[in-house]
């Protein structure tokens, strides 16, 4: 009889991964389909546009306010940095783009691994969105991902870096005395977002095609219940299409000063750990679109579902539990609380 069992949950298992590589790269079509993806995105960012057309000069004054009541500060704090730096530019450069980004995502999945990993404070489990997993982390598990991400970080992303200095130097100087305008620096942010979530899209997409995910993109899924330090668990080659490509493209196309470029490799890094922290934490950015993707592998391929709602590619997440979570959490009562899943039949 156990033996019986054994073997039946073997297949079961093999022909669940089968299914698995086979509906990588489907697309699920959605009610309404492309056009009513499209209306609605046009909706969106139309709103967006009106919304900054009429409230743009206030935001405008307020925010410049402020950068002019500071800018001195910066640029003369900056202006040291430059000076005590010079003729060290490569120096400086791979200080912004590489030391400050690594410690910001070392700071910020330490405190989650604590929680994984020991299931305390208590008060911060209660927010995990798969609330059977990880509880806590499988060691063996953590220990490759640790080895993993390292592995990225020291020999691919440090290189990579190195090479986007040189590019960029060729083109113009990343680290000039002068710093940016805060409105220049807000534009740049927008411009690279939107070039993030273009690039990580389709690249993402491509990875979960069946002749490249079994042998690059499905190590990434091993977690089918992610946790922070998993954002950039991945094959090297997926670690510089699809992870690293998308997010310094940007700053290499507008020539951007180091400061913006900084501060966003380090705000992808937060935002790419919170999308995978399993947590939907109070005030935070909701986690539930890509940890749906990681539960369901076909679904929720970008960063902002703009592409994804176009594509079709969230049609089940939208008929799911999981999107009706999918909003910013303003209160202290978890989400799966508030929003319990559907009993099954017979309970």
């Amino acid at each position: 009889m156990s033996v019986e069992t054994t073997g039946s949950d073997v297949r079961r298992a093999a022909s669940s991964s089968r299914q698995e590589d086979r509906c990588c790269f489907s697309v699920q079509e959605g009610p309404g389909g492309l056009w009513d993806s499209v209306k609605k995105a046009a909706f969106v960012i139309g709103s967006g546009i009106l919304f900054l057309a009429a409230f743009g000069n206030s935001l405008t004054w307020h925010l410049q306010r402020f950068w002019g009541a500071s800018g001195d500060f910066w640029q003369n704090l900056w202006t040291k940095l430059y000076v005590a730096f010079e003729g060290h530019d490569a120096a400086l450069f791979f200080l912004g783009t590489m030391l400050l980004p690594t410690l910001t995502f070392w700071l910020s999945n330490a405190l989650l691994l604590l929680v994984d990993i020991t299931g305390k404070p208590s008060f911060i489990t209660r927010y995990r969105i798969q609330v059977d997993k990880n509880n806590p982390v499988d060691p063996v598990k953590l220990r490759q991902a640790l080895k993993t991400v390292i592995f990225n970080q020291v020999f691919i992303s440090g290189p990579m870096v190195v090479a986007v200095y040189y590019l960029m130097s060729w083109t113009g100087n990343p680290c000039g005395p002068e710093l940016p305008t805060f409105h220049w620096a807000l534009m740049e942010l927008a411009a690279f977002s939107i070039l993030e979530e273009v690039l990580f899209y389709y690249s993402h997409r491509l990875f979960h095609h069946p002749s490249l995910y079994k042998h690059y993109h499905k190590q990434h899924h091993e977690w089918t219940a992610p946790i922070g330090l998993v954002s950039i668990y991945a094959h090297p080659l997926e670690h510089v299409i699809s992870n690293m490509l998308p997010v310094v493209i940007g700053p290499v196309i507008l020539g951007s000063h180091l400061s913006s470029t900084s501060l966003w490799y380090c705000l992808a890094l937060v935002s790419t750990t919170i999308s995978h922290c399993g947590y939907h934490l109070p005030f935070l950015p909701s986690p539930e679109f890509h940890d749906f993707h990681h539960l369901r592998f076909n679904q929720c391929f970008g960063v902002f579902g703009i592409l994804d709602r176009l594509h079709s590619t969230d049609a089940k997440f939208r008929q799911s539990k999981q999107y009706e979570r999918h909003t910013l959490l303003t209160s202290f009562t978890p989400l799966n609380e508030s929003i319990p899943d559907t009993p099954k039949k017979g309970q």
